[in-house]
């Protein structure tokens, strides 16, 4: 197969032999590697050779054969944005597609029109370019396995050749993307080529409130699998009605040679309560474990077990271990229309959080996400929505840890295919009903899904953001509810499609409403308990009217509290001239045109983490109903 740079311009194709997502486990030679790191991993961090174009036709066109001369390539590092390193436009906005007012452009198959538009993307004049270009050897550890590369991030379509073979193709931003390289690996001087374009139509599905960006923005790893590999856990914990007892089911897949699976059940104190035996290939399903005496996580209590599962071969040689820490909790919505964790009436003191670091976007590190975490514990924010992408791996795990509840965010949003001009006109909105779209959007629902299926802290999977309302978003909504009785489902945007309201989403959800208007809903005999999924947008002197959204809470169990606009501001740190000082720069800073300008900033942190003073509102009013 060749690629095809038309995929550029048809929603239809968004993965091309990309690998299916999976559970987001780790895995090891032997327990030992716990602590020094897996032999099967190898980063690709680091230096890359990098040529930019500023359009699809300056693009070096042959740079993946293996004898290109890249010699005038220039040196990037990976993970990290194009623009942030010195190409292109850094631009920030809010609602409207980058474009507007330069480019005219509508989504494929909308406007009654059954049909694509030739070289929307492929080939025009602001879709720029970047070619990456990386050459490494195998690890004696990597020789005659199967590898896999994984991409965790990339902004926004990518394509992957190793050693002038095409690998494949993919989209969805924010969501790993693996491959399979082994047919073409050599033990010594691969060269693996990247070629990432700013823009897709998946650009009008991400079309988020932030600064657009491009590139390789998250690790890049090769991956050995052995012989007998588990490719994907299933982790299912399920507290009795009493919740003092409960039944634990496991899935996995093996691929590979049948192998035999040991698998080990351990408190947090390290003892051993069950283990198991099976063996197979394929699906690998452990008989159903029973525990007698439970320990329940919560945000007060995030209590976890540790899973191990060694997988030996035919000659009981040890191939890997695969360790996972999980949780057993219950989500319910009672007939009192009430949502319940662990029995106990839900209360959400949330935060919507961007991915962001002052100095290098939405690159960030595992400090700054522990900082995160230390100042939500520290201020009594118990909640986080990953507004609005699935964000990088390790935070669900730290959420985990930490006892902080998820609301697990699809990376989707088309504000400006139905909202123009602060107007609703959903024309030519997608998804909507739209059957063209459907199967991008399935499949982000599914990637979802399935990387972080485990995590005891998520309690509702959220179908995106500010995307309107159709047949397509309720189709995920089906996805979700077929695959995982254990969480909700969140969606704000039925708020414009009421008819749709029986088919989408769990809560009554809406943004920045009137605590009048709230009480207004909760006393005409609402269907649905009521969440703020934004509200208290946090911008310049903001958060003074807490109180009367905390009161909702005391009079009104329906009322579950929110999530506040947001966590940090989205600004970077330039370096002034004039001062000779580091200043931080907001939207509209770096002469692009158009913007939301200083709308970029509205969290509770600065961009550099320093909290601003409506912190210590947001301390003192989360403080009453933890």
């Amino acid at each position: 197969m060749q690629a095809n740079l038309q995929w550029l311009d048809d929603p239809e194709v968004f993965r091309v032999n990309q690998l299916p997502a999976h559970s987001d486990h780790h895995y090891y030679h032997d327990t030992a590697e716990f602590k020094t790191g897996s032999r099967f991993i190898k980063s690709l961090n680091g230096a890359w050779r990098f040529n930019f174009a500023k359009t699809p036709a300056e693009r070096p066109v042959d740079f993946y054969q293996p004898d290109f001369d890249a010699t005038d390539f220039d040196t990037t590092q990976v993970p990290g944005h194009i623009e942030l390193a010195g190409y292109g436009q850094i631009q920030y906005i809010n609602t409207l597609y980058p474009w507007e007012g330069k480019i005219y452009r509508r989504p494929p198959y909308t406007l009654n029109q059954d049909q694509l538009t030739p070289g929307l993307f492929s080939d025009a004049a602001d879709n720029t370019v970047g070619s990456y270009l990386k050459t490494f050897d195998l690890d004696d550890a990597f020789k005659g396995q199967r590898i896999i590369i994984q991409f965790q991030g990339v902004e926004e379509a990518l394509y992957v050749w190793l050693n002038g073979h095409f690998i494949g193709y993919a989209e969805d931003s924010f969501t790993p993307s693996e491959f399979d390289l082994t047919p073409y690996i050599q033990d010594q001087g691969n060269v693996l080529a990247v070629r990432v374009y700013k823009r897709s139509t998946a650009a009008f599905i991400e079309d988020q409130d932030m600064f657009r960006f491009s590139g390789i923005f998250r690790d890049v790893n090769i991956l050995a699998e052995p012989a007998s590999h588990i490719t994907d856990l299933d982790i299912r914990p399920v507290p009795n009605a009493n919740l003092k007892s409960g039944e634990l089911n496991i899935t996995t897949k093996v691929t590979g040679e049948p192998a035999t699976l040991a698998l080990t059940v351990k408190d947090h104190d390290g003892r051993v309560l069950t283990s198991q035996t099976q063996t197979g290939s394929g699906s690998v399903t452990f008989d159903t474990m029973l525990f007698d005496q439970l320990h329940l996580w919560s945000p007060q209590t995030p209590y976890l077990y540790q899973l191990t599962i060694e997988v030996y071969d035919a000659d009981h040689q040890l191939l890997e271990v695969v360790p996972y820490q999980f949780g057993f909790r219950t989500v319910e919505l009672r007939d009192d229309k009430v949502i319940y964790v662990n029995n106990k009436r839900l209360v959400i003191n949330g935060v919507n959080r961007h991915e962001w670091n002052a100095h290098t976007g939405r690159v960030i590190s595992m400090a700054d996400m522990r900082a995160d975490i230390q100042t939500m514990l520290a201020n009594n924010i118990n909640a986080d929505r990953t507004c609005h992408y699935p964000d990088q791996l390790p935070w669900y795990q730290l959420c985990d840890e930490a006892g902080i509840y998820l609301m697990a965010e699809n990376n989707l949003e088309s504000h400006g295919s139905w909202q123009k001009i602060g107007a609703i006109e959903p024309s030519y909105n997608v998804p909507g009903d739209n059957p063209h779209w459907l199967a991008a959007v399935i499949d982000r629902a599914r990637s979802n899904y399935e990387w972080f299926k485990n995590h005891p802290s998520i309690i509702f999977w959220s179908l995106g953001n500010e995307s309107y309302a159709g047949e397509d978003i309720a189709a995920m909504q089906a996805f979700y509810k077929e695959h995982d009785d254990s969480r909700l489902v969140h969606y704000e945007g039925v708020v414009h499609t009421p008819e749709l309201k029986d088919r989408i989403s769990d809560v009554e959800s809406r943004m920045y409403e009137k605590p009048q208007n709230i009480v207004a809903y909760l006393e005409d005999n609402p269907t649905k308990p009521f969440l703020d999924c934004e509200y208290m947008h946090d911008m310049g002197n903001s958060l003074g009217g807490m109180q009367s959204y905390n009161d909702l809470i005391d009079k009104y169990p329906m009322y579950q509290g929110g999530f506040i606009w947001d966590f940090i501001d989205q600004a970077l740190f330039v370096h002034d001239p004039i001062t000779d000082q580091d200043v931080l720069r907001y939207g509209g800073d770096f002469d692009e045109r158009h913007s939301d300008y200083e709308f970029s900033g509205d969290g509770l942190m600065f961009a550099d983490r320093t909290p601003k003073p409506a912190m210590q509102e947001v301390k003192y009013y989360y403080g009453l109903h933890k």
